[in-house]
Order: C-alpha cells, then structure tokens, then sequence
C-alpha cells in the first residue's frame, strides 16, 4: 500500500512518515519546505520504500502509480509561521486541499485532512464539543489559518457528499516534540504551567 503524505518534512508529518513506513506503507513525502525542513525525513532517503518529492501542493500534484491514501498536513502552523506567510497558508489551505482531494478521487484512495483546533477561532466554549462552530475573525491576522482550515474542512466534506470520497478529519490541538520549530508558541513555561494542570 502507497501514502502520499503532504507536509511530510514538517514536525508532524515526518513523524507520520516513519509511523507510515513501520506499518509497512510505501510513502512519498510531497513537500515545498517553506516551513518543513528536509533533515526531519533526511534520516528515512535511504529507506527503499520512502520517497521525498519538492512540491507545492497549491499547485497541480501529478503522482504516478497506485495510491491507496492522502494525507493532508502541508500548511505553515504556528502564528509566526502564518503571520510570515500568509498567501501561502490560504492557498495550502484552499488549493492545496482541493489539489489533494482531486489525487485521493481519481486515486479512489481515502483522505485525512489534518485541521486544527483554530478552526474554532476565539471560542467562547470551552472545551469545544464537535457541535460548535466556533468564533472566528476572518479579517484579523490570524483569520488566515483559520479560515484556510475552515475552508479545508468544508472542501473536504463537500468532496465527501459530492463524490462520496472516504474523508476524515482531524482537529489537532496543541502540540509539541521532537521536531517541534524552537519559536513555537508552546514555550517551555507554558508547557509547565499547563502540564500542572493550572489552566
């Protein structure tokens, strides 16, 4: 089995690629390393059944062969990184979703978006059940990434209902390892204060 894994050089999608080839898939790591870096899956050339491929996914993805699932996690994810690039953060989030939902389709493999839990905005809920749509400002700074997984999950559902592709989504919260860029905005004290459960 083959995974196209985009954002495959970025913190959680390299780690995804080594999880991918331990089960055994074959995978090709698409990456434009605006904000992923080539020596998170510099370890995993060698390997036979990886491969890593220079590409933008906001534009056309040609892949040749089988494919049997796309996963979606190409996007610049932390504010500096989005503040920085934010052109590229709508167009991962709207081109690159619908340039990835069309492989998976013609494919006919399954997709996984990777979201976010910023598609909730500002929530006024806390924690957020799946039944909240969220508080969100389009048009401030950080509107960009939000908006841009909004519009990736409602792609993603409109393919589902449209074409009946097998889609998943996941909201991933804040998150933090091996990998992670150092200017994160999950600093080290306020890992500490969250870890002693005072928030």
């Amino acid at each position: 089995m083959r995974a196209v894994i985009t954002g495959g050089a970025g913190f959680l999608g390299s780690h995804l690629c080594e999880l991918m080839l331990e089960k055994g898939w074959d995978v090709l790591c698409l990456d434009n390393l605006v904000t992923g870096n080539e020596s998170n899956v510099s370890h995993l050339i060698p390997h036979p059944r990886f491969r890593f491929a220079h590409q933008d996914v906001s534009r056309y993805i040609e892949v040749q062969g089988p494919v049997e699932a796309v996963l979606h996690f190409a996007s610049p994810a932390s504010p500096p990184d989005y503040l920085k690039f934010p052109i590229q953060t709508l167009k991962v989030g709207a081109l690159g979703t619908h340039n990835t939902l069309g492989l998976a389709l013609a494919k006919k493999a399954k997709f996984f978006l990777a979201s976010t839990s910023e598609c909730y905005g500002d929530p006024q809920v806390s924690p957020q059940p799946e039944t909240y749509w969220g508080h969100v400002n389009p048009v401030g700074p950080r509107g960009v990434y939000d908006e841009a997984k909004r519009y990736a999950e409602a792609m993603t559902m409109a393919y589902h209902r449209y074409h009946g592709l097998d889609t998943r989504i996941v909201r991933i919260f804040n998150t933090y390892g091996p990998r992670t860029v150092s200017y994160t905005h999950l600093d080290r004290e306020s890992l500490i204060y969250r870890g002693s459960n005072h928030q």
